[in-house]
């Protein structure tokens, strides 16, 4: 049986990204030939376009992007609300009924 090659994972910084996906964008070279010339899948430059699109920076491996770590923060907020509300609520009805 034949083993692939055991590849490190390369990691690239923000400005490399954009970079590439300028090439593709303002240039006009397609994603093949800038994924060629650079040497990276064009798998990954076709998401860096599409992140870099929508006004996100791409995260890295396990980092949530802006956006959704914001996100993340507000559910998280608007949970703990919604359980004091609920608390003030249950609270409200025991000293209602305490004044009758």
């Amino acid at each position: 049986m034949s083993e692939k090659p055991n590849r490190q994972r390369r990691r690239h910084t923000l400005e490399f990204k954009q970079a590439a996906v300028r090439m593709v964008t303002e240039e006009g070279l397609s994603q093949a030939e800038v994924s060629r010339r650079l040497g990276i899948p064009q798998n990954s430059l076709r998401n860096w376009k599409r992140s870099l699109k929508g006004g996100t920076a791409p995260a890295g491996p396990g980092q949530p992007s802006a956006l959704e770590a914001e996100l993340l923060r507000l559910r998280a907020e608007n949970e703990r609300l919604r359980m004091e509300r609920e608390i003030l609520k249950k609270a409200t009805a025991f000293f209602a009924k305490e004044l009758r």
